[in-house]
C-alpha cells in the first residue's frame, strides 16, 4: 500500500486504535513495576523498560504477520480476537501485587516480562490490522506504543470517564476479526465469488457480535457480583441481630 492509498491511512488507525485500547493494563503494570524506584529512576525504568518492549513487541509482531499468511491461521486468530474482544467488556480487577523493586535493572525486567506475558491480545490484533504491510506494522506500533507508555494516566483517566471509548474499541476488534476471517486463505475457494465488500460486512458482523456478546456476559458478571455482595452483607447482619436479641431481657 502507497503512502496515498487511502486504505494505508485506515489501517494505520486501525493499528493504532487496538493497540491504545489494549495496552491500557501494560501501561499500569509498567507504573507498578516501577512504583518503588527514586522518582529519577522511575523515568529511567519506563523509558528503557518500554524501549525493550517496543522491539520485543515488534519482533513478535513480525513473526504473527508471518504466520497468520498460513491458511487456516487466520480463522483461528480471528476467534482469539472475537474472545478478546468480548473479555475487553469484561469487568476486570488490576492486580496490585506486582512485584516492584527498588533496583533499576530488576525493574526494567518486571516491565519487559510482564509486557511479554500480556502483549498476546497486542500481537494479534496488531498484525490482523497490519496486513501483509511490514511498513504499516512498525509505523503503527511505533506511533501508538510511547503514546500508550507516556500517556496512560490520561488514557486510563479518559476510559474511566467514557467507558463508549472501550466498548468502540471493542467492537473495532471484532470488525478487525471478521475481516480477518474473511480473508483467509483456507475458505479463498467460498469467498473468491463475492464482492470485494463483503469483507467489510464480515467485519460488522464480527463487531456486533463481540459488543453484543460483551455485554450480554458484563450485565451477568455484574450481576453474579452484586447477589455475592449481598449475600455477603445478609451473612455479616445476621449474627449481629441474633447477638442483639440475645442481650434482651
Amino acid at each position: 500500500m502507497a503512502f496515498d492509498d487511502p486504505a494505508f491511512w485506515t489501517a494505520l488507525l486501525k493499528i493504532i486504535g487496538v493497540n491504545i485500547v489494549l495496552s491500557g493494563d501494560n501501561a499500569v503494570v509498567i507504573a507498578l513495576a516501577a512504583r518503588s524506584l527514586p522518582p529519577k529512576q522511575q523515568k529511567l525504568a519506563v523509558f528503557w523498560g518500554s524501549g525493550a518492549a517496543i522491539i520485543m513487541r515488534i519482533i513478535l509482531t513480525i513473526f504473527a504477520v508471518a504466520l497468520l499468511s498460513l491458511p487456516w491461521l487466520k480463522l483461528i486468530g480471528s476467534v482469539l480476537l472475537l474472545w478478546i474482544g468480548v473479555k475487553l467488556l469484561m469487568p476486570e480487577e488490576h492486580d496490585e501485587n506486582i512485584n516492584a523493586s527498588d533496583n533499576l535493572g530488576a525493574a526494567i525486567k518486571t516491565i519487559l516480562i510482564a509486557d511479554l506475558v500480556m502483549s498476546l491480545d497486542n500481537v494479534i490484533a496488531v498484525a490482523a490490522a497490519a496486513g501483509d504491510s511490514l511498513t504499516l506494522l512498525i509505523l503503527g506500533l511505533g506511533i501508538s506504543i510511547p503514546l500508550v507508555i507516556f500517556g496512560s494516566t490520561l488514557l486510563l483517566k479518559l476510559m474511566e470517564r467514557w467507558p463508549i471509548i472501550i466498548t468502540i474499541g471493542a467492537g473495532l476488534l471484532g470488525f478487525v476479526a471478521g475481516e480477518m476471517a474473511w480473508d483467509d486463505g483456507g475458505i479463498a475457494w467460498f469467498t473468491k465469488d463475492y464482492p470485494g465488500y463483503i469483507k467489510y460486512v464480515a467485519g460488522a458482523i464480527g463487531a456486533i457480535f463481540v459488543v453484543g456478546l460483551g455485554r450480554i456476559l458484563a450485565g451477568r458478571s455484574l450481576k453474579a457480583a452484586s447477589a455475592v455482595h449481598l449475600e455477603s452483607q445478609g451473612a455479616h447482619v445476621a449474627p449481629e441481630a441474633k447477638s442483639d436479641s440475645s442481650t434482651k431481657p
